[in-house]
């Protein structure tokens, strides 16, 4: 195992489409060896997601192992190369772009995503499109696939075992502490107990919990990158019969607002229908999440409401400040997510636990903190975030009602893009790049294409 032809650092959508990508290009698998700081995926198993209750879940079960932090989101596929990243901006190629997308999309379908399309409703659409359109916002038109929280990891355990079957080595509990550059050349990895992994070709895809780490180690050799935006907000909580027209006609509807008062980009972002809102741990800050569950629903429908946040000179290091952010409101929320009702976050007031209790909309998370979010989250984001409820309200009546629940932060990281070629190898040679832990996507969809991507790249190199 100390000698291999390719190192895959990450076992996520993009480190596991890569190595598939590799073996069925005629690669032999025993020349690809995947490390992951998390677990396989029957240890990374979560009882409390299948009764709808994630509280207190180790940050490495949910955001590490095999299968990455996907591996328990609701299990959307956005089918589109424009959504979760930009697929047509790294490839330069629209048509690349979409056989992409399909490629991904037959992958998953193979190991057990549903057939079932949601999102090709022509009529509703353009119903949808028009009723947007009057409000000033942007509906986005996406085929999707939903293959559920619970059913995700069936998915990926179907995924691994066809990658294992095929000779793939999985070395899993094990931290890479750097990687072996000489001569602005990859020669393998190391580890954190001092054991080195010599290897042809190195793909850094460690997926968006290990974006602080690469970025350490980009920083060390001078591998050239630039930051990108990020979105802070909340999760909404609604009753589900508010959202169920619009979820007849699209899964994770998006929509996109600007807002009068400062311009900025707004988005809903992962609605999970009749689903729960969770809690995620990573790097010390706590955050929220939704999950869907096929078996299990609840009354209510949350989706994610994002503000996106851009930083220019003197100050650049999005992450940073989003880590700001979010360290204060795990301060205010005393180490638990902070729950408002909007109502209440209108009028400038703290939710109280009686005020929630007696609220029309009931939370499916229970360990949270009433709090007032304005404490937690900038005066500029929290304003943008009820102008932009108040204005979606016009296409789904209900979705700004005082009973509304806002938890709190939701915040997505998107690393420090990798500057990467058109075969994803960064500036340093037999070294490449994929996902969202290089920041080169944002979903599942596009992160698998990208570890695509890099495979190829991966096989022009060890053919030279």
């Amino acid at each position: 195992m100390n000698k291999k032809d390719v190192v895959i650092v990450g076992a996520g959508p993009a480190g596991m489409c890569a190595a598939y990508r590799l073996i069925e290009s005629g690669l032999n698998g025993k020349r690809i060896l995947i490390v992951d700081k998390g677990r396989d995926i029957d240890e990374r198993k979560c009882p409390m997601i299948r009764e709808g209750k994630c509280i207190n879940c180790e940050p490495c079960n949910i955001m590490c192992g095999v299968g990455g932090s996907g591996t328990f989101s609701d299990g959307t596929l956005n089918l589109r190369p424009d959504i979760g990243g930009d697929l047509v901006e790294i490839t330069g190629d629209c048509d690349i772009a979409w056989k992409l997308v399909n490629d991904v999309d037959k992958i998953f379908l193979r190991f057990g995503a549903p057939k079932k399309l949601y999102g090709i409703n022509k009529k509703g659409i353009t119903e949808l499109k028009r009723r947007a359109a009057s409000a000033g916002i942007k509906f986005i038109e996406i085929p999707q696939r939903h293959i559920g929280t619970d059913n995700a990891p069936m998915v990926i355990r179907r995924f691994e075992n066809y990658l294992r079957e095929n000779g793939v080595e999985f070395l899993l509990n094990s931290e890479v502490e750097d990687f072996i550059i000489q001569k602005n050349s990859c020669k393998g990895i190391r580890l954190r107990n001092g054991r080195v992994i010599n290897s042809r070709c190195v793909l850094a895809a460690p997926g968006r919990v290990g974006a602080s780490w690469l970025n350490k180690i980009v920083e060390k050799y001078g591998i050239k990158t630039k930051f990108e935006p990020i979105d802070v907000g909340v999760r909404v909580e609604v009753p589900a019969i508010i959202m169920e027209p619009i979820i007849q006609i699209n899964r994770d509807p998006k929509f996109h607002i600007r807002t009068k008062r400062y311009d900025d980009f707004v988005r809903t972002f992962c609605t999970n229908h009749k689903g729960f809102v969770v809690r995620e741990n990573y790097d010390g800050i706590v955050g929220v999440n939704g999950h869907s569950i096929k078996k299990k629903e609840s009354e209510n429908t949350n989706f994610a409401f994002l503000v996106r946040v851009s930083l220019t000179e003197p100050v650049e290091n999005t992450i940073k400040y989003g880590r700001s952010i979010a360290k204060l409101a795990t301060t205010i929320g005393g180490g638990k997510p902070i729950l408002q009702r909007l109502g209440d976050l209108r009028r400038g007031r703290r939710s109280h636990e009686e005020r929630i209790l007696q609220n029309e909309v009931q939370p499916t998370f229970k360990d949270y903190t009433p709090g007032d979010i304005s404490m937690a989250l900038p005066h500029r984001v929290v304003m943008d975030i009820i102008e932009g409820l108040e204005k979606l309200n016009e296409v789904i009546p209900g979705v700004a009602t005082d009973s509304t629940l806002l938890y709190a932060p939701e915040i997505k990281f998107y690393a420090t893009q990798l500057e990467v070629d058109e075969n994803m190898e960064t500036t340093i040679m037999n070294l490449f790049a994929a996902g969202d832990g290089a920041g080169l996507s944002r979903d599942i969809v596009n992160a698998s294409a990208t570890g695509i991507l890099a495979a190829d790249g991966i096989l022009k190199r060890l053919k030279d």
